[in-house]
């Protein structure tokens, strides 16, 4: 029986891949103008190592993936991003349903934690969610099960009882992992492999049949 709902941020509450790889996309070109979109669609969903290892890979001009990653940093993007219009709006009113349902809902993101903060915040969603969580509080990040075992523990939950929002290969695979239900949310642009996905979603709002099942 499900008793909680576990998000992601990007990707399922935010459009943002899309916007965070324009911003990789004109920081590539400008080491190789012949780097091309689509050519850092791996980027999408990826730990941070595998993230800027495409990057030296289709930038090839000598540098580390450490030292590409370390100058990207150099320029504050996020302060940049407006992140209520990559807000999905149906997810509001998707919270609050399943917060009238009884489900319990919390957020486990690989996002460092005041971003996610942020996010939350500007949208008006923070207090719809009991734990947030980011990645950057372990060792190792998804694909990692840990935080979704964690997150799940937050809650006094067994990780069979919580349902993941997910759309990503690597977070897909962190909530399988921890044996926790999945819904995935479907993306057909980055290549996402959704396979052990228990739900296949065209919308977050679908979320609400999901969890219907397992309230039998």
């Amino acid at each position: 029986m499900i008793k909680a709902v576990i998000f992601d941020m990007d990707g399922v509450i935010i459009d943002s891949e899309g916007v965070y790889l324009k911003y990789q996309l004109e920081f590539a070109k400008k080491k190789n103008p012949n780097v091309k979109l689509e050519d850092l669609y791996p980027m999408v969903g990826a730990t941070k190592q595998e993230c800027w290892e495409v990057v030296e890979r289709v930038v090839s001009n000598g540098q580390t993936w450490e030292e590409l990653r370390k100058e990207f940093r150099q320029r504050d993007i996020y302060s940049e991003i407006d992140y209520r219009s990559i807000y999905r709006l149906e997810v509001t009113d998707t919270l609050k349903q399943l917060k009238e349902a009884g489900f319990r809902l919390a957020l486990a993101s690989s996002t460092h934690l005041e971003l996610v903060e942020r996010v939350l915040k500007e949208n008006g969603i923070r207090d719809y969610f009991e734990a947030v969580v980011s990645g950057e509080q372990f060792k190792k990040s998804k694909p990692d099960p840990e935080i979704y075992l964690y997150t799940a523990g937050q809650l006094k939950l067994k990780p069979e009882e919580c349902l993941a929002v997910e759309d990503s290969t690597i977070g897909i695979t962190a909530a399988h992992r921890a044996g926790l239900k999945i819904a995935a949310v479907i993306d057909t642009r980055y290549g996402f492999d959704q396979s052990l996905a228990d739900y296949k979603l065209n919308r977050v709002k679908e979320v609400l049949e999901a969890v219907k099942v397992h309230r039998i």
